[in-house]
C-alpha cells in the first residue's frame, strides 16, 4: 500500500486533519528491535505495509480501495462489488452471459487504471469467473473471458471468503465442504478422547 496515496485518498474524502496526522504517524513510526541469542539491535525505523492483523487496517483499506470500489459500482453497467480488505469481487447482473463478459472487460480496464495509480498488481491466478444461473439449458456456459491477454476460464464452483458457491446458487457444494471439515474435526476429537 502506497502511504502517500492512502493519505491523498483520505484527504479526498474529507477526513479531519487530526485523524490524517494520526494515520501518518501510525504509518511512519513503525520501529523494530531484533534479538538473536544475547545480541539485541537498537530500535530502527521500518517502512512496512499495513498488516492485515492491525484493527486499523480494515478501515484504511476501505479508504485505499474507495476509488476502485467506485469504479466497480456502476448502475448503468449493472455492476456491483463485495469487498473485504484486499479481496474485491465484481458482480455483474445482466441477462446475457456474453454481455456480462464485455462489461467485465470494461470494468477490469478501470481496475487496471486504478492499480497503476495505487502501485498494486492484481494476481491473475486469483481471478475466478463464474456465471450464476437458474436454468442451465438456456445459456452458453462455455463463455470464458480474456482480461489483458490472460484467459480466465469458467468455474462451476468458487470460494469467496470461505464460502463455497456454485453456479446454480445451491448450497450443496458448501454443505459437502462443511461436512468434510466436520469429519476431520471429529477424527481429531476421537483421537484426543482416546488419549485422555
Amino acid at each position: 500500500m502506497m502511504h502517500s496515496r492512502l493519505l491523498h485518498d483520505m484527504k479526498k474524502r474529507k477526513v479531519s486533519k487530526l485523524l490524517l496526522e494520526f494515520v501518518k504517524n501510525f504509518l511512519r513510526n513503525q520501529r523494530i528491535m531484533i534479538t538473536i541469542d544475547d545480541y539485541t539491535t537498537m530500535k530502527c525505523n521500518v517502512n512496512v505495509d499495513i498488516s492485515q492483523d492491525s484493527l486499523l487496517s480494515l478501515i484504511l483499506y476501505l479508504f485505499y480501495n474507495a476509488n476502485l470500489l467506485k469504479a466497480c459500482d456502476d448502475i448503468k453497467l449493472r455492476t456491483n462489488f463485495t469487498d473485504f480488505v484486499n479481496d474485491v469481487n465484481i458482480l455483474i447482473y445482466k441477462e446475457f452471459i456474453k454481455c456480462n463478459c464485455r462489461v467485465l472487460n470494461e470494468i477490469y480496464d478501470k481496475c487496471e487504471q486504478w492499480s497503476k495509480t495505487h502501485d498494486i498488481k492484481f494476481l491473475m491466478t486469483k481471478h475466478k469467473l463464474i456465471h450464476f444461473i437458474k436454468t442451465f439449458k438456456w445459456f452458453n456456459m462455455k463463455v470464458d473471458v480474456k482480461l489483458i491477454k490472460h484467459q480466465i476460464n469458467l468455474k462451476l464452483n468458487i470460494r469467496v471468503l470461505r464460502v463455497q458457491l456454485n453456479f446454480k446458487l445451491k448450497w450443496v457444494i458448501y454443505m459437502h465442504h462443511v461436512e468434510a471439515k466436520l469429519v476431520i474435526k471429529q477424527k481429531i476429537m476421537q483421537t484426543i478422547i482416546e488419549f485422555t
